[in-house]
């Protein structure tokens, strides 16, 4: 009787476990995939908005296009040119659309536009033959009142002033790779994670998209990327984005490294994969670690905090059954050591959450 209720919140769980990507505004059907995935010339069109009317938008086009064309694309700015995708942006002096998206798939995700902000403000949209497919992101100024900010900075021009600080935001912002991203275009990134010019913000922004995707081709870059003394956690967690295949290698880097952070990220990672692949083999090495130590946690001493923490909520990504024992008695023990410092608060937070994952039917009934 109990299964059903079981069933149900799995499946609610599971839908709050779905991937940035996945929470698509617009279904795209294969062919507009692949479209997407081969686009290479690109249409720019830019307005430029203030209290005064519509004012020249060339230096901000030029920026838009210069971003586009620095990692390989061709940009056009004649409708009438031969063109695969159309990307639009509208910045404003003070931003007149407030609401959130028709459909809502972005609203909660990072960039997306905020309905509270009636400041400086641009919009970047992107249209695949003529059709909006609601990809919304949007950059600010740190002022929300320009005609404030241009009074300290000494600046008579108000308009002109906020188009500037927007213009500057543009060139700052990596939205050339987030399209890429949206677009399915891994090789390209691929390509643009080996370059040796390209500004390591950006490798990490590149690594930071990929854990997004599903894509199992960047498995052999990744991991060569792993000898990279300085991008490993990155390289680590953007192997969530090669899914089931990158298993053997994040159980190997759990289990082997000596490096606290790089164990603690290989945990975080297996509990990632475990909760987009349901594959089995993720769980077993996680719990194997917390049963070894339990033996050994007397005290506050005996605990490595980063590592147990990521290890405790990864473990609580997928139900195995053989979880509930370690972690009910590793429950026990992190409540009778007296300890108040925050890396503790954050491991009961993680074994309490955890347990209620495992021990359902007991929360249930």
């Amino acid at each position: 009787m109990k299964t059903w209720p079981v069933v149900l919140i799995l499946l609610v769980v599971g839908c709050f476990w779905a991937l940035p990507t996945e929470a698509r505004r617009i279904h795209l059907s294969p062919e507009q995939k692949l479209q997407l995935e081969k686009a290479q010339t690109v249409l720019v069109e830019v307005l430029a908005l203030t209290e005064k009317g519509a004012q020249d938008a060339t230096p901000l086009t030029a920026t838009v296009t210069e971003r586009l064309e620095e990692i390989g694309y061709t940009t056009t700015t004649e409708r009438s040119t031969p063109h695969d995708v159309e990307v639009k942006v509208k910045c404003e002096e003070q931003k007149t659309v407030i609401g959130t998206s028709p459909t809502g798939g972005d609203v909660e995700l990072a960039d997306a536009p905020d309905r509270l902000w009636k400041g400086p403000a641009c919009l970047l949209t992107y249209f695949l033959q003529n059709r909006d497919l609601q990809w919304q992101k949007e950059i600010r100024t740190t002022f929300s009142d320009a005609r404030q900010a241009a009074q300290k900075a000494g600046v008579e021009d108000v308009g002109q002033f906020a188009l500037d600080r927007l213009n500057q935001r543009l060139k700052e912002y990596d939205f050339p790779v987030l399209l890429s991203a949206e677009w399915g275009q891994v090789d390209r990134l691929l390509t643009l994670l080996d370059a040796s010019t390209t500004p390591k913000l950006r490798k990490v922004k590149i690594l930071s998209v990929l854990s997004d995707l599903n894509a199992e081709e960047a498995l052999p870059r990744l991991t060569k990327l792993l000898e990279s003394t300085d991008l490993q956690q990155e390289t680590i967690n953007a192997l969530s984005g090669a899914g089931a295949d990158s298993i053997p290698l994040l159980i190997d880097l759990f289990q082997t490294s000596a490096k606290p952070n790089i164990k603690a990220e290989a945990a975080k990672t297996l509990g990632n994969v475990a909760a987009t692949t349901g594959d089995p083999r993720t769980i077993p090495p996680l719990v194997q670690y917390v049963s070894a130590r339990l033996p050994h946690i007397k005290t506050s001493d005996d605990i490595d905090f980063p590592v147990l923490t990521e290890v405790v909520w990864a473990i609580g990504k997928q139900r195995w059954d053989p979880s509930l024992h370690p972690i009910r008695e590793l429950q026990k023990k992190v409540w009778l050591i007296f300890d108040t410092s925050q890396a503790m608060a954050d491991l009961r937070e993680a074994v309490s959450w955890t347990y209620k994952q495992l021990d359902l039917d007991g929360h249930l009934s």
